[in-house]
């Protein structure tokens, strides 16, 4: 049986599969478009790039350019809603929120995501823009958003409505926050399959947890990550990837503690790199990829996570996906 995933490049989609254990390419698709991010259900993709949503019916064949309701063009993340049909949410720069309750066929902005932006004056320390949204996590109805720079913000009904979760004030300080706040600099975030309440945050001035939902915080490993991995089995057992300068001297940690005490997990790589770090990791069945700062891809089975670099003739690498 092959195994299929969709690399999300500089300069299109990559469609690969996983040959007697080998990841090969396949298709080239949406050449020359910066595709940001993809998503993945059944035979829909969603991709989102600097210039608005591409939409496909047919497992990347074909693709239709989406313009309705998408006010911002530049997404920086997309995703499909793991349980609910037909719901997807698209992040952008600036930071707003988009909605699809059609499978990415229309979008609907959520004001009130605007609104706190330009209250709280979110900002980006290498572009002009006001903030942006770079990730989801879902659990339910419940839904969490990851805004750099501004905070963490909540949905309690299927991304109906939006606000900041309790413990995440909005304000843009790259300073270090009140105890039980949230660094405002949150680069990506995971929430729990077995418990609503148990939230993970990989953010500008390091790992944070919280236990009740987002209302408080306690930050357990001082550094700079923009990207972690939760077991779903074992809310104990975490990836990281962090980094002694920003966006250099990268690795990958693991804990089996919840983020108590950690050990390096970076396999036969030589690491620290030393003009990158880990960007985003993410699960593709049994396996595990790490998209790197410079645009490299590597996995690992989850089992061992023995690290090696994949598909060495795509760069430029933003994300990856798997059908869900």
């Amino acid at each position: 049986m092959k195994e299929t995933i969709y690399v999300a490049t500089k300069s299109g989609l990559v469609i690969s599969q996983r040959i007697q254990d080998i990841w090969r390419v396949g298709n080239r698709v949406l050449k020359d478009v910066n595709v940001t991010s993809i998503a993945a259900a059944k035979e829909i993709l969603l991709a989102g790039t600097t210039r608005g949503i591409q939409r496909s019916d047919d497992n990347g064949q074909s693709w239709q350019v989406v313009k309705d309701g998408l006010s911002i063009p530049h997404v920086r993340w997309i995703n499909f809603h793991p349980s609910i049909s037909g719901l997807a949410f698209a992040g952008t720069e600036p930071a707003g929120i988009f909605v699809s309750t059609d499978a990415g066929r229309n979008w609907s902005t959520r004001p009130e995501v605007s609104a706190l932006r330009d209250k709280h004056r979110w900002m980006l320390p290498y572009s002009p823009e006001a903030g942006c949204v770079r990730g989801f996590a879902f659990h339910g109805e419940r839904i969490f958003a990851a805004v750099e720079v501004g905070g963490i913000l909540v949905s309690h009904n299927a991304g109906a409505t939006w606000a900041l979760v309790a413990g995440s004030d909005g304000h843009p300080d790259l300073g270090s926050p009140p105890d039980g706040m949230i660094y405002p600099d949150v680069h990506d975030l995971a929430v729990h399959p077995s418990d609503p309440n148990l939230l993970s945050a990989a953010t500008g001035g390091g790992f944070y947890r919280s236990r009740d939902g987002g209302a408080s915080w306690t930050l357990l490993y001082p550094c700079y990550c923009r990207a972690l991995w939760l077991d779903p089995n074992d809310p104990q057992h975490i990836l990281l990837g962090p980094a002694d300068q920003v966006g250099a001297v990268g690795r990958i940690e693991i804990t089996r503690d919840g983020g108590k005490t950690w050990q390096p997990a970076s396999g036969r790589l030589p690491v620290p790199w030393p003009r990158t770090m880990p960007e985003r990791i993410s699960q593709a069945g049994d396996e595990l990829f790490a998209v790197l700062a410079d645009g490299r891809l590597v996995s690992a089975p989850l089992a061992t996570l023995d690290w090696a670099f994949v598909l060495g003739e795509s760069r430029g690498v933003n994300a990856i996906a798997a059908e869900q």
